[in-house]
């Protein structure tokens, strides 16, 4: 994305040039020669988006989404920031749904005290952590609950759990969060983890979900290039 922005920069400012001197000829000319000028700035626009499309495309390309992931069934959502997870092989009568984000977040590395140095300056050298948000829904027989969570690298955190109410459309109006998951009595924390990582919701997850973005970030951005390049050759 640098790259490309760097280039636009540098098509832009000559394009700039070309219409200052363009601003000191006579009108008649002015009107023939911007024309060519801007046929000339969208070509260019062209070859350095084909370039791009070509370079993301070649260099460590995306890979065919997966459409599993243990029990659950993957609704990619193409050009969309977020994808869906459904399955109803868990338990009999009962439906799992869990939306979740590409990366809305990061966080500075923090490591845990008791690694190796080694480790410890492997975990700064990686940079920032990126986050995932999720939304998982649990629906049986006609009552449902929810749970908001955070997926990191290599953790899966739950930051709420509270109780749906059911319409005809499913999950509807906003309801009461409950207290911060954080400040519960760690015999709920427990069961509320225990509940989900039943259910294929854990850290296992979470690292999933992480190469999965990745690689759809990818994808999206090859997408986002071709659908401009394609309307500036209209």
């Amino acid at each position: 994305m640098a790259r490309l922005l760097r280039r636009l920069a540098e098509t832009r400012t000559n394009s700039s040039l070309l219409l200052k001197t363009l601003h000191s000829s006579s009108s008649s000319a002015l009107l023939s020669s911007s024309s060519t000028t801007l046929a000339a700035f969208d070509e260019n626009l062209v070859r350095i988006l084909s370039s791009e499309i070509a370079y993301f495309s070649d260099h460590n390309p995306p890979y065919k989404p997966m459409s599993r992931f243990k029990l659950y069934t993957i609704q990619d959502r193409p050009g969309q920031q977020w994808i869906r997870l459904k399955s109803t092989s868990y338990n009999p009568g009962e439906e799992i749904k869990i939306d979740a984000t590409m990366f809305d977040g990061a966080a500075n590395p923090n490591p845990n005290p008791g690694l190796s140095l080694y480790k410890k300056v492997e975990a700064y050298e990686s940079g920032p952590r990126l986050h995932i948000s999720l939304v998982v829904e649990v629906l049986r027989a006609g009552s449902a609950f929810g749970f908001v969570c955070s997926a990191w690298p290599d953790l899966l955190a739950v930051e709420n759990a509270f109780p749906l109410s059911l319409s005809h459309n499913g999950p509807t109006g906003m309801p009461y969060m409950g207290r911060n998951f954080k400040k519960i009595e760690e015999e709920a924390k427990v069961a509320v983890r225990e509940y989900l990582e039943n259910r294929g919701v854990d850290d296992d997850m979470a690292n999933f979900l992480h190469d999965y973005m990745m690689n759809k970030d990818k994808i999206e951005l090859i997408r986002w290039l071709k659908n401009i390049e394609s309307y500036v050759k209209k």
